[in-house]
């Protein structure tokens, strides 16, 4: 049994990028409906549930240390790719449908938790706001609202458990729906030409972007590191309440100057990509190896709950989509760019045209920015229901 700090983070750091490794080279069709990181997170809840390694006070401290420095680190550089100018050419009809698509998942986490927080324990209103993170940004806004809410490890299985299995059939019903775009927008009188002149002004953003080097990389983690330190000063001058602790104001600041850097020049530099990665990987390691499959005892609950948000989602954009002439690709695209985020909503956009995949890498963009702020507000209303 592991009871020392190197070789318990050099397991969660091998581990991590032995699935990330895999997941690229094999292109194993098992990655499109649980990604590495989603296989990471049980993975390593199995090892803990072994008691591979012994929570002694070393561990511990390495556990705390690493997760809450890496944190805003790992904000600033994800959303330091997300250049907000860029996201605003996506223009006035879609950007409305990604923000309808928000609003309805927000919905659908209220009215589900009104009917049945019963159901849950005292504290689950903590789950469903970090995973309201999730399904409107990204795995980064969840862990992000995960830490303001100090939810503890030991829940976010049930989060990752809703996260995959019902995220991986929305995927594919909406892929399963392509075929029926035009009936569809038949059906809604929605004008199609929007997104044809629309892909003429687009470009490829990837095309911009400066390579990957190792100036590029150092500089980046210098300044990542500087803003988690700064963001942890500047948090403590705060008044803190119930809701708004330390650790919210630690990831507001985050995220507030990871969007005010990404309209520099900085945005360009494609080194930051696979810093954030990194980071994300080992948090999530980190918060995996607290948690033990004998807490998830409510798991089916939990999976229907998110079923349930999913269809109150899916009925509130069928139902605008008709008052405001939508097409499915715009539909289908703002869904999964809050559901499934930069990963998945390209794929969709994608198997309409591949002219279309930057309207989803932007849209799912977008998800990085609003998903921490939205998230908190849905989690602020869990919690008046919850009391």
């Amino acid at each position: 049994m592991i009871q020392t700090a190197f070789p318990y983070l050099a397991i969660l750091l091998f581990i991590a990028s032995i699935l990330v490794y895999i997941e690229e080279k094999s292109k194993a069709k098992l990655f499109e409906y649980l990604p590495a990181i989603v296989i990471l997170y049980f993975t390593v809840m199995t090892l803990s549930s072994l008691n591979l390694w012994i929570k002694t006070e070393e561990i511990n401290s390495t556990y705390k240390a690493f997760k809450s420095h890496l944190l805003p680190a790992m904000i600033f550089l994800m959303l330091l790719q997300a250049d907000i100018r860029n996201i605003l050419k996506l223009g006035k009809k879609i950007l409305l449908t990604f923000f309808l698509a928000s609003l309805s998942i927000s919905l659908g986490f209220i009215i589900m938790f009104a009917l049945l927080h019963n159901f849950f324990e005292t504290e689950a209103w903590k789950a469903f706001g970090a995973l309201s993170g999730s399904w409107m940004g990204g795995t980064g806004n969840m862990v992000a609202i995960q830490s303001a809410l100090n939810l503890p490890d030991s829940a976010m299985g049930y989060v990752l458990l809703i996260d995959s299995i019902d995220y991986a059939i929305w995927v594919m019903i909406l892929l399963a729906l392509v075929p029926f775009a035009s009936s569809f927008n038949r059906w809604t009188k929605s004008d199609e030409s929007i997104l044809k002149n629309l892909t003429k002004k687009l470009h490829n953003d990837n095309e911009k972007k400066e390579p990957i080097n190792f100036p590029s990389l150092f500089m980046l983690l210098g300044l990542a590191l500087i803003v988690s330190a700064l963001s942890q000063e500047m948090a403590l001058l705060l008044p803190t309440s119930n809701f708004f602790t330390t650790t919210t104001w630690i990831v507001l600041f985050a995220t507030t100057i990871g969007i005010l850097f990404g309209m520099t020049t900085l945005s360009r530099l494609a080194s930051a990509s696979p810093l954030a990665n990194i980071m994300l990987y080992l948090i999530i390691a980190l918060i995996a190896s607290r948690a033990n499959f004998a807490e998830l005892t409510q798991a089916p609950i939990y999976i229907m709950a998110g079923f349930l948000i999913i269809l109150i989602h899916g009925a509130i954009m069928i139902l605008f989509a008709k008052i405001f002439k939508l097409d499915l690709f715009t539909l289908g695209v703002a869904s999964l760019a809050n559901i499934g985020g930069v990963a998945s909503a390209p794929i969709l956009a994608g198997a309409y045209h591949k002219t279309l995949i930057p309207i989803g890498v932007l849209m799912a963009m977008m998800g990085y920015i609003i998903g921490t702020f939205m998230g908190l507000g849905v989690s602020k209303s869990l919690m008046i229901i919850a009391s």
